[in-house]
């Protein structure tokens, strides 16, 4: 079964990984008016990809190709960590999602509704730091690169410790040419601490500031995740303003999932759902971080992911703060979804 044309879910990570499609011709793409740019850097339009789709630096020069220029490659780490066993990716079905913690079934048919399940893997330090040099040097003009970090927590480890391994990922993203490292203080995937560290803000503040200190000035985007409160949002948006440059909202909202005949999956623990499933909900929360960084008077820009499929999707979200737009659900259903977005909002 695959993504469209592009991923096989019915593959592992590992042969998705090595079996990334050919880029196509570019020289046609033409920019968007407007005034798009990546903290401070020029943009050809506000149209990206989160981590999830990215592998390496193949599959970031497929989807550059096609339109989108903002490019976030897939969470690394300081070791080399295996992903999950299949399936990674998983149809589900059931109405849209309002919060966390939910239940949904899993769907014998092709849905845009997917349960994720890598668990982040990571290629060996050596491996990824080389390949995202290939991603930055095959990168077109206005377009950006944003490597996505993450610690790797082990048992007893305290906030310093798991803050200096996210500054360590971070500085090797840098020296590799990075435009931006994004620590992904989110995924619902893992069940140590650096999964939700965004809620607590003061452990938030630890690791923005460790990373800010190993990177200098080069921009710094945070990834979040589904905030239960706009309170938690402030303060979490409290915490990390003044070292960070951009949030990233919530890609997924998670939810326990149940084959037909009602028996759980995934060892019964919760696995982030993305997709049009997610799609009202994300947009409230992006509503929600607009509407807090403007009454604060904040310089954050603000990535907006979750659910985004259509032309309608990308204005709304820019008209209630968001900066840049992110796909990754719809953009492996159909790899030129960012051309036909393109030339809709060329039109207007």
């Amino acid at each position: 079964m695959y993504a469209g044309e592009l991923y096989d879910i019915s593959k592992s990570y590992e042969w998705n990984y090595d079996h990334a499609p050919s880029m196509h011709d570019r020289s046609e793409i033409r920019p968007i008016a407007g005034d798009w740019n990546f903290c401070g850097l020029a943009l050809n339009s506000p149209l990206g990809v989160p981590a999830g789709p990215l592998l390496n630096s193949q599959w970031i020069l497929y989807y550059a190709s096609l339109g989108f220029d903002v490019l976030t490659y897939k969470t690394v780490r300081s070791a080399e960590r295996k992903c999950y066993g299949l399936p990674n990716l998983l149809p589900v079905e059931g109405g849209p999602l309002v919060g966390e913690g939910g239940e949904i079934k899993s769907s014998k048919g092709f849905f845009d509704t997917w349960a994720i399940s890598f668990g982040m893997p990571s290629k060996d330090p050596a491996v990824w730091r080389k390949d995202v040099e290939r991603a930055r040097l095959g990168l077109g003009k206005g377009q950006v690169i944003v490597v996505s970090v993450v610690a790797s927590a082990q048992l007893g480890w305290t906030i310093d410790q798991v803050a200096e391994d996210f500054a360590r990922c971070a500085k090797w993203a840098a020296e590799s040419g990075a435009h931006a490292v994004e620590p992904n203080l989110s995924c619902p995937n893992v069940c140590t601490q650096e999964g939700d560290l965004y809620l607590s803000p003061s452990a938030a503040k630890t690791v923005t500031q460790a990373v800010r200190s190993a990177i200098g000035s080069l921009p710094l985007v945070l990834k979040a995740g589904l905030f239960p409160s706009r309170l938690h949002a402030e303060q979490f948006i409290d915490a990390i303003a003044s070292d960070a440059d951009a949030i990233s909202s919530t890609n997924s909202i998670t939810a326990r999932v149940r084959n037909p005949q009602g028996e759980l999956l995934f060892e019964g623990l919760k696995r982030g759902i993305g997709g049009a499933g997610i799609e009202k909900r994300c947009m409230e929360e992006v509503r929600m971080l607009g509407g807090i960084i403007r009454e604060k008077q904040l310089d954050l820009q603000l990535m907006a992911v979750g659910g985004v499929s259509m032309v309608e999707h990308v204005t709304d979200r820019l008209a209630a703060g968001a900066h840049h737009v992110q796909l990754a659900t719809a953009a492996m259903l159909n790899p030129n979804i960012a051309l036909e977005i393109r030339s809709k909002l060329l039109a207007k």
